[in-house]
């Protein structure tokens, strides 16, 4: 089976390790006590299971790519000279696939199946202009032109550079949301996934099967309830400071809309390590309820929102946070119940969190404290369409071993990647894991403890140590899973396709080694959805999720 490689760039912050061999992990999924796991081994080259590699990208930084054929894509397929689009929208020969990695006659082929150049990064973290497609984008056999065609020249750049480069593309385009790095250094994002063409394995269907679709108005999920500041009037926001004044003021009745259009330039951090050691930024929501906060496409943010106490009703989308401020004493998004109550009905839906992979000293892991952490009794809560990447903990359901409160958490159309571990960390409760991505996760990921319940559904798993799994707690819990990519035993044992991978953990550690379910989902779910087909995960979810995007949603043909 051929192999695919991406032309993938690494969000690299300064000395940051890009995804080579000698790029690890060191901070364990633990509690207090809890031992290192063991880093998935990477390489300069992404190896892609689904995709073409970009016309003139690298795999290991120096060799490049040219037009092969995505794994999936089988005999007889042949690649034109650097994958290129020809002019006028014809298609070169490298788009064409033989049985097995190809769309059928009349099917419509999107540019999914053709990372971009704009990905690679020149020097300083700048990306350079190559990726611009030919005029006219691939025509579909049929003559129709296929909707991820289309690329802005140089894609649409936020503040420090944490937008696409090169690359914004729609229907199963190839885009790298915004993975800024400090001093310039990752603009372009932390990588490329192309999408279109058969992931290997097993389930692979022919071609994309990915569109994109209108906004949500509501929430699928556990949050459902949540309505936010409804359709009062924006109140437009510039900064911090407008922000929070204009919660304090706010009666708590009624409704509040924030649309919030500050900029912050990531490049003017040059050392990330430097932000542990400064106060904590905090946007502070305490017993106000009715609240949405916007982001305008193209803002950025340098601070966490905390959703405290009986605040409930709360929405956060379209918001690029990154890089914050105050190590352990600050989390991007933080939903916490207090003496005063606990907050219920929170959607945080299409924003961008991101920080580094740096190990700084003195710090470690709590450089950056946690992307979107729910605790203390919180409930009721949808986290959907969001991309979360280069961090090292990602998100805390359950504050400590002892936080026994019911959590209900629906985590939905989501990318993971270039993360540590918690995708999320779950202690007690109930998960529904429905339609997420998790692309390279360097320590583990989906990890029930404590006798919770995770229902994982139609997710798409690539290069993960550690996939499923209970670890680092006094107690395990339980998984049901259904329809995801990896389907049996073969599927995570060595030398798996899908780049699959364990280590033993500490004592008392339960891997979902057979990929077997432990325990049936026990109670029912509360509301009513359709799932996603994990191909269709894999080949648009990128298109779709994060700040920038429209709201839009995956559409599954």
């Amino acid at each position: 089976m051929p192999k695919i490689f991406r032309g993938l760039p690494c969000f690299c912050l300064l000395v940051s390790a890009c995804g080579g061999s000698g790029s690890s992990v060191k901070t364990p999924d633990a509690s207090p006590g809890g031992s290192a796991g063991t880093s998935a081994p990477g390489s300069g080259g992404i190896t892609q299971t689904g995709g073409l590699a970009s016309a003139g990208g690298t795999t290991d930084g120096s060799k490049p790519v040219g037009g092969t054929v995505a794994s999936g894509g089988t005999a007889g397929a042949s690649t034109a000279t650097g994958g290129a689009i020809s002019g006028a929208g014809t298609t070169a020969p490298g788009g064409t696939q033989a049985t097995g990695g190809t769309n059928e006659a009349g099917g419509t082929t999107t540019m999914g199946g053709t990372a971009m150049t704009g990905g690679i990064q020149a020097s300083g973290g700048s990306t350079s202009m190559g990726g611009t497609t030919a005029a006219g984008g691939t025509k579909a056999p049929g003559g129709t032109t296929a909707a991820g065609g289309t690329n802005t020249t140089g894609g649409t750049t936020a503040a420090g550079g944490s937008k696409t480069a090169g690359s914004t593309a729609t229907t199963g385009g190839s885009s790298a949301t915004g993975g800024a790095g400090g001093g310039g250094a990752g603009s372009g994002g932390a990588g490329t996934r192309t999408g279109g063409s058969a992931g290997s394995g097993a389930g692979g269907a022919a071609g994309s099967s990915a569109n994109t679709g209108a906004p949500e108005t509501s929430p699928l999920g556990y949050g459902k309830a949540t309505t936010g500041g409804g359709s009062v009037s924006a109140t437009t926001v510039a900064d911090m400071a407008a922000m929070q004044a204009a919660i304090d003021a706010y009666s708590a009745s009624g409704g509040l809309v924030l649309k919030y259009t500050g900029q912050f330039n990531f490049a003017s951090i040059p050392d990330p390590c430097v932000q542990h050691t400064l106060p904590a930024q905090t946007i502070e929501i305490k017993k106000k309820s009715n609240i949405t906060i916007l982001g305008a496409d193209g803002s950025a943010a340098n601070f966490g929102i905390h959703i405290a106490s009986s605040s409930s009703n709360i929405i956060i989308r379209n918001m690029t946070i990154g890089l914050t401020p105050g190590g352990g004493d600050s989390d991007m998004i933080s939903i916490e119940g207090m003496s005063g109550g606990i907050p219920t009905d929170i959607w945080i839906d299409h924003n961008e969190l991101f920080s580094s992979m740096l190990d700084c000293a003195g710090a470690g892991d709590t450089s950056f404290d946690g992307m979107i952490d729910i605790k203390k009794g919180a409930d009721n809560v949808t986290i959907s369409y969001n991309y979360m990447h280069d961090h090292h903990k990602v998100s805390m359901n359950g504050y400590s071993d002892d936080d026994s409160a019911v959590r209900h958490v629906t985590f939905h159309h989501n990318l993971f990647e270039n993360v540590g571990s918690r995708t999320p960390l779950q202690r007690f409760g109930y998960s529904h894991m429905l339609n997420n991505y998790l692309y390279k996760v360097l320590v583990s990921g989906i990890n029930v403890r404590m006798g919770g319940y995770s229902l994982v559904e139609a997710n798409y798993f690539e290069t993960v140590l550690n996939p499923v799994t209970a670890r680092d707690s006094t107690a395990v819990g339980y998984w049901d899973l259904r329809n995801n990519n990896l389907a049996s035993k073969a599927d995570v044992s060595a030398g798996n396709a899908f780049g699959i991978t364990w280590d033993a953990g500490n004592s008392g550690t339960v891997n979902a080694t057979d990929w077997t379910t432990t325990a049936a989902f026990p109670e029912p779910l509360g509301y009513t959805y359709t799932a996603d087909p994990f191909q269709c995960v894999h080949d648009g979810l990128q298109a779709v999720a994060g700040a920038g995007k429209g709201l839009a949603t995956l559409k599954c043909k």
